[in-house]
């Protein structure tokens, strides 16, 4: 079920059509039978824009995942490798067209289709490996923003904010850039540009170098945007390392989504057996569920807070039985035909309210638990300022108790941010514990996360984040779940402050809060970018302004959420259609961080 791409007034299946023609074309050049070999990252990416049947169109007759030595064997004219610029997975590919030339029999074309940039150096490797020469087609394909819903747009780099504040490496920002070129192409130029922080302003400045390489053309299409808000990851460290409090936000705090699916525990979905002595034949594979707008249950109750969604099943559980019933009543045959011609949609209903009711009551289980509860108030704590500069009791008995590292680093990063840094001896017993505990292995990601900013030293002895909280109004005591009125309600008490920077940007404007943005990291700015004659905009009454956010380093379902909220609102007068880098969470954030994942994720539970 693919997403339903219009959302307001911005329709993203322009781009999701530019980007299949672009690889429609690909294919076409590689004439007759052909097999794709799939980097395995890509495979979710590419669903969410080329289903299986596209390919077949253009003759692609088998897939297979890229791995070492022979290929499995096929009967087809061309090989496609698809993969990610990475050097190690050259060699793979070395692998398997030398393999393929020892093997004898009918002559194949080899081509490499690289995402979303071709690479020198891979170019280079090839050719030290000998099978450069062998490779007919070697092109790129631009998927540098993949349509995930009406108004979410991603790059899936699961190692932008790495890169960017650790390494040093520019070339997600790069592909932003140039995400957003093709955007404006489509959607017509952006004239106002505002930033946060050093990441945004590197971004704005090659859109500006790039737009002076194409001056030959000039855009002609009429903007459908009117801002563009860029804000770097780091401006808001702490987001991202709440729990989320959304009913989508916790599906993926404690599943996991994946390009759009979640993989759940199968028993909650086994079919009820008559006469209940079913209990034998349990499926043991994972329930995998997409998860969109494009099912209507979900869009309604994706960005509630979680305490609101229970009432929301059960009354759309007596509307559907109400609707079944209604067969009784249906006495003609214009009646029954007309029961009939609604049955299909009233099925496909009763199907997502019982996959959500299951998703819910495992959900439930996990947020009733006592250690939930604990963590929360702990979070909840620091956000609102409280006791952030000692060492903290629930964090030393999860260490004592060996609770997954991930859990403790989380904590540990929330209160190092909360409090503008650690003191020093608070830092150094968190260390000291952590690495006894866990292995002097995890030097490495300490000393990553100190590099990143999330858990360092105070300096200065200062804390800002009470002014931050405070001027932001970040944390609220006063939270209406079932009926919010305010973005707070998607962490039951703290504004997420990426939002509210938006949300202040639209009303009344940056101006009003120049001295906490002078407190948050890197600069901020404001740039226009001129309109030809006769493509300005002139707003109606009640017209609202369109404003495109991208997150630089990754975004949360909580903060979506929130945005999401506030385009909603009768008197807000701003539609937000949100870009990002990566879609994460805190785990999955500090999870690429860490230098060994695998070891922290041993003794996991959701927690």
């Amino acid at each position: 079920m693919a997403a339903h791409l219009s959302y307001g007034r911005v329709n993203l299946n322009l781009l999701r059509e530019a980007v299949r023609r672009e690889l429609r074309e690909f294919l076409d050049k590689c004439a007759g039978s052909k097999a794709i070999v799939w980097d395995e990252y890509l495979t979710g990416p590419f669903g969410l824009i080329a289903q299986y049947s596209l390919l077949k169109e253009h003759e692609v007759e088998k897939m297979f995942t890229l791995k070492g030595n022979r290929l499995p064997a096929a009967d087809v004219k061309n090989i496609i490798f698809l993969v990610r610029p990475r050097l190690e997975l050259m060699d793979i590919i070395a692998e398997n067209v030398l393999s393929e030339d020892r093997r004898g029999g009918p002559t194949r074309d080899f081509h490499i289709l690289f995402v979303p940039r071709r690479s020198l150096l891979c170019e280079q490797r090839l050719k030290d490996l000998g099978v450069l020469g062998s490779i007919t087609h070697l092109e790129e394909y631009s998927l540098d923003l993949i349509p995930f819903d009406g108004d979410l747009l991603s790059m899936e780099s699961e190692s932008a904010f790495k890169e960017c504040y650790l390494e040093g490496d520019q070339t997600s920002l790069y592909h932003a850039a140039k995400g957003l070129m093709t955007l404006q192409v489509l959607y017509g130029t952006i004239p106002h540009i505002f930033g946060k922080g050093e990441c945004a302003r590197q971004v704005a400045n090659m859109m500006v170098r790039m737009k002076r390489e194409f001056t030959g053309s000039q855009n002609s299409v009429f903007p459908v945007f009117d801002n563009l808000l860029l804000l770097d990851r780091n401006v808001d460290l702490l987001t991202p390392l709440a729990t989320q409090l959304t009913y989508e936000g916790l599906i993926d705090e404690i599943y996991g989504i994946q390009n759009s699916y979640v993989k759940l525990p199968p028993e909650k979905f086994a079919p009820k057996k008559q006469g209940g002595g079913g209990g034998k034949d349990l499926p043991t594979e994972a329930k995998k569920l997409q998860l969109n707008s494009a099912e209507e249950l979900y869009a309604e109750i994706r960005d509630k807070n979680f305490n609101a969604v229970g009432s929301v099943l059960s009354k759309k559980a007596k509307i559907i039985s109400a609707a079944f019933e209604e067969r009784h009543n249906a006495k003609t045959v214009g009646e029954i035909k007309q029961f009939v011609s609604q049955l299909p949609h009233m099925q496909a209903a009763r199907g997502s309210l019982a996959n959500h009711t299951s998703i819910a009551e495992l959900i439930k289980d996990v947020t009733t638990s006592e250690d939930f509860f604990d963590k929360l108030t702990v979070e909840q704590e620091f956000m609102s300022g409280i006791d952030t500069d000692k060492v903290n009791n629930y964090i030393e008995d999860c260490i004592a108790q060996k609770h997954p590292l991930i859990k403790v680093l989380r904590l540990v990063c929330l209160q190092s941010v909360c409090n503008s840094g650690l003191k020093q001896k608070v830092l150094d017993y968190y260390r000291r514990e952590i690495l006894q505990t866990y292995g002097f292995e995890h030097i490495l990601t300490l000393n990553n996360l100190e590099k990143a900013g999330l858990l360092k030293a105070q300096t200065g002895g200062r804390n800002n984040y009470p002014t931050i909280r405070k001027t932001l109004r970040l944390w609220m005591d006063d939270v209406n779940e079932q009926n919010p009125t305010d973005i707070s309600y998607v962490y039951s008490g703290y504004a997420p402050l990426s939002v509210r920077l938006a949300q202040l940007l639209s009303r009344p404007g940056w101006r009003s809060i120049e001295e906490v943005l002078r407190i948050l990291p890197g600069p901020h700015f404001e740039e226009r970018q001129p309109l030809p004659t006769g493509l300005q905009k002139k707003r109606q009454p009640g017209e609202n302004r369109v404003t495109l956010i991208f997150f630089l380093g990754g975004v949360t379902f909580a903060e979506v959420a929130a945005l999401r909220f506030l385009s909603q609102l009768e008197d807000g007068g701003t539609e937000y259609v949100i870009a990002t880098t990566k879609l994460m969470n805190g785990s999955s954030w500090i999870e690429a961080l860490m230098e060994n994942p695998r070891e922290a994720r041993k003794t996991s539970h959701p927690g």
